[in-house]
């Protein structure tokens, strides 16, 4: 998905990048199955969660920060709403953006590159058609997820597959140095193949890690659990997290109480960043309406970050060197200058 450069310069190289986008100025914002990460990871993630757990933490993690997501204009005609990647979070590591974004024909997010990352993409409604410039294409539709790595370059387009509004959300992860400029591959995941569970009027879709037992079959190169869960009215959660992992929930729709059971209840659209301490996330719904939120947590990778807009590395040589790939159609961009989407 686009995102507004956060650099001011006007070198040539940069120039030249916006002009080769052939995105509007006003909106230019910054199949192989995923690489299994370490069994020590897997170990971890197992470990960390057990397999039924149901009474309440005696230190659960705490709310540390609450933020509502703004409304901004992204891509071509569409809208996002924002909160990891705005001003007041930056980032959150190993995590980079969180969109919840709203789409509808001719709008969109047309052609333009990545290198250095992974983007994660939930549809909630309607349907999204990806295309690359390696001739890969896929349509995604509700309750289904592309994990995409851009590694050392990807250029593609994001468009509205069907008519009305089309809404999900994006998740950028970071990868370590040793493997941003990894060959690029992604995967789509069927609704169908998503791994689910319920327990106590919860239930959970597992895209990345273990909740109530079940685990899924996906791991990144950045070791991470990503899940949905859906808490019917007067029921309770209590997920573990790894320790020293950082994350957040992202409310979907409804309200609930995330961190103490008398906490000041939560409605959709914020963000909630979880303390460091504590064995994981605990939540209740007290309304009468069902409570839908994503949980993501991820192993801080703790390196030097440089972003500039679609390009996430080390340093700054590293982005110019990116841009210059980019514009000069190599190093991973070879077929840049000859793709166009249909």
């Amino acid at each position: 998905m686009l995102r507004r450069s956060a650099s001011s310069s006007s070198s040539p190289i940069y120039t030249a990048l916006a002009r080769l986008t052939k995105l509007n100025s006003n909106n230019n914002r910054s199949s192989n199955r995923l690489l299994l990460a370490s069994r020590k990871t897997s170990r971890a993630i197992m470990s960390s969660s057990s397999a039924a757990v149901t009474a309440p933490f005696e230190n659960p993690r705490a709310v540390v920060r609450k933020l509502l997501s703004e409304s901004q204009p992204e891509g071509r005609g569409a809208t996002v709403r924002r909160s990891i990647g705005r001003h007041e979070l930056r980032n959150l590591d190993p995590f980079l953006l969180l969109d919840e974004f709203a789409v509808s024909k001719p709008g969109g997010f047309p052609d333009h590159p990545h290198r250095g990352f992974e983007t994660v993409t939930y549809m909630l409604e309607g349907a999204v058609t990806h295309q690359d410039f390696s001739g890969r294409k896929g349509t995604i539709r509700a309750g289904d997820v592309q994990w995409m790595t851009a590694g050392r370059g990807i250029v593609h387009s994001e468009m509205p597959a069907t008519d009305g509004v089309q809404k999900g959300l994006q998740l950028w992860i970071n990868l370590p140095a040793k493997d941003k400029m990894t060959e690029p591959q992604y995967q789509e995941l069927q609704s169908k193949d998503i791994s689910e569970a319920s327990r106590g009027g919860v239930d959970v879709r597992i895209i990345a890690g273990e909740a109530f037992g079940v685990r899924s079959p996906v791991y990144t190169r950045t070791p991470t659990m990503y899940m949905y869960f859906t808490m019917r009215p007067g029921s309770q959660l209590h997920q573990p997290i790894p320790a020293g992992w950082n994350a957040f929930v992202y409310i979907i729709e409804g309200e609930g109480a995330f961190g103490g059971e008398d906490a000041a209840p939560a409605t959709a659209h914020h963000c909630l960043v979880l303390g460091a301490d504590g064995d994981g996330l605990s939540a209740w719904n007290r309304s009468g309406a069902p409570l839908l939120f994503a949980l993501a947590a991820g192993q801080p990778l703790r390196e030097p970050l440089v972003q500039q807009g679609l390009f996430v590395m080390n340093t700054r040589a590293e982005i110019q060197q990116a841009m210059e790939d980019y514009y000069h159609g190599r190093n991973g961009f070879e077929k840049a200058k000859q793709w166009t989407s249909a």
